[in-house]
């Protein structure tokens, strides 16, 4: 009788060919596509796909340059991104170029950092679509939250550290003189800050004024999941001067709570392993 260590370790038997299921991606429609936390090897398969079928690649700031180029030499690149409040091109033209492209046939890949649908306006996008009656597929990424995490060994939730993570915006709406989710968060929780970097010190005034201890770790991970990666840590009471110090740059997150004790002591116990290992 086999053991079912032998049935679980039965080899499969691979397809004559790998099949990627996935809709067709028709002239006359758009793609929203996630670009994901930054390396071009950590792109979904469906969004290569799309991507070497686009006619027309519509792109934010800050992508990397070899996830450009994976479309095909013949396709237009556009940027009409933005960074923090300068804008190449207004949200609404944006969206207008979407809708015309589309109306001129052409397969559009709108390509997003992260996740189309977190804080890149994919939502205004899908709606200005639907409203133009354009066929819009959304190809989901790994978010930036996610992939600078990961990549700096920042657990976001952990039984004995954080029950829970919220992901919010540190940009603020034109007029608007506070962040109202400040209030919202509990120590309890890992905060992960998108485009926080210029509002790192009003960020860190409303969440001690709402009752976080001016200790509270704060890691930035600046230029995550690439070669120019940095994690740097400190607190509440330091984050605005660790950034004017270190010189920190966009794209950057910051990251808050107690979970960055834990991402302290296991980059000790790393670098300590290493030591040992080289002596």
């Amino acid at each position: 009788m086999n053991s079912p260590y032998q049935a679980l370790h039965t080899p499969l038997v691979p397809p004559e060919k790998p099949v990627i299921p996935g809709a067709e991606f028709r002239p006359g429609s758009v793609a929203l596509v996630g670009a994901g936390p930054g390396a071009a090897d950590l792109l979904t398969l469906r969004a290569l796909q799309r991507l070497q079928q686009a006619d027309v690649v519509l792109y934010d700031h800050l992508l990397d340059s070899s996830i450009l180029a994976l479309a095909p030499a013949t396709a237009a690149r556009l940027c009409v991104g933005k960074r923090a409040s300068r804008h190449t091109l207004p949200q609404a033209d944006i969206n207008q170029l979407l809708v015309s492209l589309a109306r001129q046939g052409q397969r559009v890949v709108r390509l997003k950092g992260g996740d189309p649908l977190l804080f890149g306006r994919g939502g205004e996008e899908m709606e200005a679509l639907a409203a133009a009656g354009i066929p819009c597929e959304v190809v989901p990424g790994i978010s930036a939250a996610l992939g600078a995490a990961a990549s700096a060994g920042l657990p976001l939730t952990h039984r004995d550290y954080a029950q829970g993570c919220s992901l919010v915006t540190g940009h603020r709406r034109q007029g608007q003189q506070t962040l109202d989710w400040t209030r919202h968060c509990t120590p309890e929780q890992t905060i992960v800050v998108y485009m926080g970097l210029g509002e790192a010190a009003s960020i860190a005034s409303q969440l001690l004024a709402h009752g976080r201890a001016a200790d509270t770790p704060v890691a930035v991970v600046e230029h995550a999941c690439s070669a120019r990666q940095r994690c740097l840590c400190g607190s509440l009471q330091t984050l605005a001067t660790l950034i004017e110090q270190e010189g920190i740059t966009a794209p950057a997150l910051l990251v808050i709570g107690q979970i960055v004790t834990l991402h302290q002591k296991l980059q000790a116990a790393m670098a300590g392993q290493a030591a040992a290992a080289s002596s």
